[in-house]
Protein backbone atom coordinates (compact mmCIF):
# COMPACT_ATOMS: atom_id res chain seq x y z
CA UNK A 1 0.00 0.00 0.00
CA UNK A 2 2.81 2.40 0.90
CA UNK A 3 4.38 2.32 -2.56
CA UNK A 4 1.04 2.76 -4.28
CA UNK A 5 0.37 5.72 -2.01
CA UNK A 6 3.71 7.25 -3.02
CA UNK A 7 2.67 7.04 -6.67
CA UNK A 8 -0.32 9.24 -5.91
CA UNK A 9 1.48 11.63 -3.57
CA UNK A 10 3.87 12.66 -6.32
CA UNK A 11 1.08 13.97 -8.51
CA UNK A 12 -0.77 15.71 -5.67
CA UNK A 13 2.40 17.59 -4.70
CA UNK A 14 2.95 18.51 -8.34
CA UNK A 15 -0.60 19.84 -8.74
CA UNK A 16 -0.44 21.75 -5.44
CA UNK A 17 2.77 23.31 -6.68
CA UNK A 18 0.93 24.46 -9.80
CA UNK A 19 -1.71 25.97 -7.50
CA UNK A 20 0.95 27.89 -5.62
CA UNK A 21 2.44 29.49 -8.75
CA UNK A 22 -1.01 30.38 -10.08
CA UNK A 23 -1.30 27.88 -12.94
CA UNK A 24 -4.12 25.82 -11.38
CA UNK A 25 -7.11 27.21 -9.48
CA UNK A 26 -7.18 26.00 -5.84
CA UNK A 27 -10.66 24.46 -5.96
CA UNK A 28 -9.83 22.48 -9.07
CA UNK A 29 -7.06 20.72 -7.11
CA UNK A 30 -9.32 19.91 -4.15
CA UNK A 31 -10.70 16.56 -5.46
CA UNK A 32 -7.20 15.19 -5.94
CA UNK A 33 -6.19 16.26 -2.41
CA UNK A 34 -9.30 14.68 -0.94
CA UNK A 35 -8.82 11.45 -2.90
CA UNK A 36 -5.15 11.00 -2.04
CA UNK A 37 -5.66 12.15 1.54
CA UNK A 38 -8.61 9.82 2.00
CA UNK A 39 -6.67 6.86 0.60
CA UNK A 40 -3.70 7.60 2.86
CA UNK A 41 -5.89 7.80 5.94
CA UNK A 42 -8.36 4.96 5.38
CA UNK A 43 -5.98 2.30 4.07
CA UNK A 44 -3.26 2.69 6.74
CA UNK A 45 -5.98 2.70 9.39
CA UNK A 46 -7.20 -0.67 8.11
CA UNK A 47 -3.63 -1.97 8.20
CA UNK A 48 -3.15 -0.76 11.77
CA UNK A 49 -6.40 -2.36 12.89
CA UNK A 50 -5.15 -5.71 11.58
CA UNK A 51 -1.54 -5.30 12.73
CA UNK A 52 -2.05 -7.19 16.03
CA UNK A 53 0.59 -5.02 17.66
CA UNK A 54 3.31 -5.89 15.13
CA UNK A 55 5.80 -3.04 15.56
CA UNK A 56 7.13 -3.35 12.03
CA UNK A 57 3.68 -3.04 10.50
CA UNK A 58 2.71 -0.16 12.80
CA UNK A 59 5.90 1.79 12.10
CA UNK A 60 5.44 1.25 8.39
CA UNK A 61 1.84 2.50 8.37
CA UNK A 62 1.49 5.43 10.75
CA UNK A 63 3.54 7.99 8.74
CA UNK A 64 1.02 7.63 5.91
CA UNK A 65 -1.70 8.75 8.32
CA UNK A 66 0.36 11.78 9.28
CA UNK A 67 0.86 12.91 5.70
CA UNK A 68 -2.53 11.78 4.43
CA UNK A 69 -4.33 14.06 6.85
CA UNK A 70 -2.47 17.06 5.39
CA UNK A 71 -3.97 16.39 1.95
CA UNK A 72 -7.45 15.95 3.38
CA UNK A 73 -7.13 19.15 5.39
CA UNK A 74 -5.70 21.08 2.46
CA UNK A 75 -8.51 19.89 0.21
CA UNK A 76 -11.04 21.24 2.72
CA UNK A 77 -9.15 24.55 2.84
CA UNK A 78 -9.40 24.76 -0.93
CA UNK A 79 -13.13 24.01 -1.02
CA UNK A 80 -14.36 25.98 1.98
CA UNK A 81 -11.71 28.72 2.10
CA UNK A 82 -10.83 27.83 5.70
CA UNK A 83 -8.27 29.76 7.70
CA UNK A 84 -4.93 28.02 7.03
CA UNK A 85 -3.04 28.77 10.26
CA UNK A 86 -3.92 25.49 11.97
CA UNK A 87 -2.79 23.57 8.90
CA UNK A 88 0.48 25.48 8.96
CA UNK A 89 1.24 24.62 12.57
CA UNK A 90 0.30 20.98 11.97
CA UNK A 91 2.78 21.03 9.08
CA UNK A 92 5.52 22.02 11.55
CA UNK A 93 4.82 18.82 13.47
CA UNK A 94 4.95 16.77 10.26
CA UNK A 95 8.25 18.46 9.31
CA UNK A 96 9.83 17.45 12.63
CA UNK A 97 8.72 13.83 12.17
CA UNK A 98 10.09 13.83 8.62
CA UNK A 99 13.42 15.23 9.85
CA UNK A 100 13.57 12.49 12.50
CA UNK A 101 13.03 9.81 9.83
CA UNK A 102 15.69 11.46 7.65
CA UNK A 103 18.27 11.09 10.41
CA UNK A 104 17.06 7.58 11.24
CA UNK A 105 17.35 6.47 7.59
CA UNK A 106 20.89 7.68 6.87
CA UNK A 107 22.58 4.40 7.69
CA UNK A 108 20.14 1.80 6.30
CA UNK A 109 18.91 3.77 3.26
CA UNK A 110 20.73 7.01 2.37
CA UNK A 111 18.46 7.67 -0.61
CA UNK A 112 15.35 7.63 1.53
CA UNK A 113 17.15 9.76 4.09
CA UNK A 114 17.39 12.45 1.41
CA UNK A 115 13.75 11.92 0.46
CA UNK A 116 12.64 12.33 4.08
CA UNK A 117 14.79 15.47 4.31
CA UNK A 118 13.09 16.83 1.20
CA UNK A 119 9.67 16.27 2.75
CA UNK A 120 10.86 17.97 5.93
CA UNK A 121 11.82 21.01 3.85
CA UNK A 122 8.46 21.02 2.05
CA UNK A 123 6.40 20.87 5.23
CA UNK A 124 8.61 23.47 6.88
CA UNK A 125 7.77 25.78 3.99
CA UNK A 126 4.06 25.07 4.56
CA UNK A 127 4.55 26.07 8.19
CA UNK A 128 6.32 29.30 7.29
CA UNK A 129 3.73 30.23 4.68
CA UNK A 130 0.52 29.15 6.37
CA UNK A 131 1.37 28.94 10.06
CA UNK A 132 3.46 32.08 10.35
CA UNK A 133 1.90 33.85 7.35
CA UNK A 134 5.33 34.81 6.01
CA UNK A 135 5.08 35.06 2.22
CA UNK A 136 8.04 37.26 1.25
CA UNK A 137 11.61 37.88 2.34
CA UNK A 138 12.47 41.24 0.78
CA UNK A 139 11.33 40.77 -2.81
CA UNK A 140 11.69 36.98 -2.74
CA UNK A 141 8.30 35.24 -3.05
CA UNK A 142 8.25 32.25 -0.68
CA UNK A 143 4.91 31.08 -2.06
CA UNK A 144 6.26 30.75 -5.59
CA UNK A 145 9.47 29.20 -4.25
CA UNK A 146 7.43 26.57 -2.40
CA UNK A 147 5.38 25.94 -5.52
CA UNK A 148 8.48 25.31 -7.61
CA UNK A 149 9.94 23.05 -4.92
CA UNK A 150 6.80 20.91 -5.08
CA UNK A 151 6.76 20.89 -8.88
CA UNK A 152 10.43 19.99 -9.24
CA UNK A 153 10.81 17.56 -6.32
CA UNK A 154 7.34 16.10 -5.67
CA UNK A 155 7.35 13.44 -8.38
CA UNK A 156 11.10 12.59 -8.04
CA UNK A 157 10.73 11.99 -4.27
CA UNK A 158 7.42 10.11 -4.42
CA UNK A 159 6.29 8.69 -7.75
CA UNK A 160 9.76 7.75 -9.04
CA UNK A 161 10.82 5.92 -5.84
CA UNK A 162 7.47 4.11 -5.80
CA UNK A 163 7.99 2.85 -9.34
CA UNK A 164 11.52 1.68 -8.51
CA UNK A 165 10.38 -0.05 -5.32
CA UNK A 166 7.42 -1.74 -7.03
CA UNK A 167 9.77 -3.06 -9.70
CA UNK A 168 12.41 -4.22 -7.19
CA UNK A 169 14.94 -1.78 -8.62
CA UNK A 170 15.75 0.14 -5.43
CA UNK A 171 19.31 0.64 -4.22
CA UNK A 172 20.72 1.68 -0.87
CA UNK A 173 24.25 2.29 -2.16
CA UNK A 174 26.03 5.32 -0.64
CA UNK A 175 26.70 6.65 -4.15
CA UNK A 176 22.97 6.70 -4.83
CA UNK A 177 22.45 8.66 -1.62
CA UNK A 178 25.08 11.18 -2.68
CA UNK A 179 23.40 11.53 -6.08
CA UNK A 180 20.03 12.04 -4.41
CA UNK A 181 21.50 14.75 -2.17
CA UNK A 182 23.02 16.50 -5.18
CA UNK A 183 19.63 16.34 -6.94
CA UNK A 184 17.95 17.86 -3.87
CA UNK A 185 20.41 20.76 -3.75
CA UNK A 186 20.04 21.31 -7.50
CA UNK A 187 16.24 21.25 -7.26
CA UNK A 188 16.21 23.78 -4.42
CA UNK A 189 18.58 25.99 -6.40
CA UNK A 190 16.48 25.87 -9.57
CA UNK A 191 13.31 26.57 -7.55
CA UNK A 192 14.99 29.62 -6.00
CA UNK A 193 16.07 30.92 -9.39
CA UNK A 194 12.60 30.47 -10.91
CA UNK A 195 10.89 32.11 -7.94
CA UNK A 196 13.48 34.89 -7.81
CA UNK A 197 12.99 35.84 -11.45
CA UNK A 198 9.28 36.42 -10.94
CA UNK A 199 9.86 38.21 -7.64
CA UNK A 200 12.32 40.70 -9.14
CA UNK A 201 10.14 41.43 -12.16
CA UNK A 202 6.93 41.77 -10.13
CA UNK A 203 8.31 43.80 -7.19
CA UNK A 204 11.57 45.48 -8.25
CA UNK A 205 11.46 48.19 -5.57
CA UNK A 206 10.30 46.17 -2.59
CA UNK A 207 12.18 47.22 0.57
CA UNK A 208 10.92 45.43 3.72
CA UNK A 209 12.91 42.50 5.00
CA UNK A 210 9.78 40.39 5.40
CA UNK A 211 6.08 40.58 4.71
CA UNK A 212 3.42 38.86 6.79
CA UNK A 213 0.23 38.28 4.81
CA UNK A 214 -3.21 38.26 6.40
CA UNK A 215 -4.37 35.53 4.03
CA UNK A 216 -1.33 33.63 2.73
CA UNK A 217 -1.78 31.68 -0.47
CA UNK A 218 -1.71 27.92 0.15
CA UNK A 219 1.18 26.02 -1.35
Amino acid sequence: MGNVGLLLVGVVLFVNGLVSIGVVAPRSAAPLNLFVGGAQVVLPTLILVQANGDAGVVNGAWPSLLFGFTYLWFGLIQIFDLEPQGFGWYSAFVAVIAAYHAVKSVQPDPVFAVIWATWAIMWTLFFVLLGLGLTHVRSFDLGRFTGWVLILLGIPTCTLPAILLLNDAWTVAPAAGAAALAALVAGIGVAAVLAGRRSRSAEPNRAPVATVAKQPQPA
